[in-house]
């Protein structure tokens, strides 16, 4: 692939991909929790949290990125904070990263959420009548059973964290070898004479990305589906 592609779109390619597990590892412990609460608990305040969670696949993600730059920006209420113990996400690859995280975080909680639903409570309940703490519960026999929906998700947030772009150039902007990932690149070749064929190429993986994490999640979707009822 490296001879196929010119030094440009590979570092465009390496840094979405570098980018994207990034934020669906950081995500994922965040997307667990959340999940589980809002598929067992009952609290006040759920119904706002629920509207948070997905608030960014409603808002403009050009709105979602300018909220990112007030926020964590240098001159932020937390970017400035942040800057002082020396981390920075504003016009780094870190940034997008976090973007990305914002962006895919309602389709990995979603997908975990609608897993831990499928589970029977009573399931859990006769684990912990043997004496078994919640939390070993929760690994012994929960956990387990979503594992599919859990993998579903992480590869849905993955292929939506590869194919971030509004909320992403808006924080960190479109620089080439730090913060251009493959949305960017592709907009930039758009934008030359002769960038038609890099554009292509760069567009070419990222439907091949995407179809194939939409395949994969499918598959995992039955697997819980059939794991579940066999439970």
């Amino acid at each position: 692939m490296a001879d196929w592609l010119t030094p440009t779109e590979w570092d465009a390619l390496r840094l979405s991909l570098r980018v994207s597990l990034w934020a669906t590892l950081c995500s994922l412990p965040l997307a667990l929790l959340t999940a589980h609460a809002l598929a067992r608990w009952r609290f006040p305040g759920r119904e706002v949290l629920n509207g948070l969670v997905h608030l960014p696949l409603v808002l403009p993600p050009v709105v979602t990125g300018y909220l990112l730059l007030l926020t964590f920006g240098t001159r932020g209420p937390i970017g400035s904070v942040l800057q002082d113990l020396g981390i920075v996400f504003a016009f780094r690859w870190t940034g997008a990263a976090l973007a990305a995280a914002i962006m895919a975080f309602p389709l990995m909680v979603r997908a975990i959420r609608l897993s831990v639903e499928a589970v029977d409570p009573r399931l859990e309940q006769a684990a912990g009548t043997l004496g078994a703490s919640r939390a070993w519960v929760w690994l012994t026999v929960t956990l387990p059973l979503i594992l599919p929906g859990v993998i579903a998700g992480a590869v849905l947030a993955f292929a939506k964290a590869m194919g971030e772009f509004g909320a992403t150039i808006t924080f960190v902007s479109n620089i080439p070898g730090q913060t251009q990932t493959l949305p960017s690149a592709i907009y930039a070749f758009l934008q030359v004479p002769g960038g038609e064929g890099s554009a292509a190429r760069l567009v070419a993986i990222s439907v091949a990305v995407a179809m194939g994490a939409l395949i994969l999640s499918e598959w995992l979707a039955r697997r819980v589906a059939r794991r579940v009822a066999g439970a």
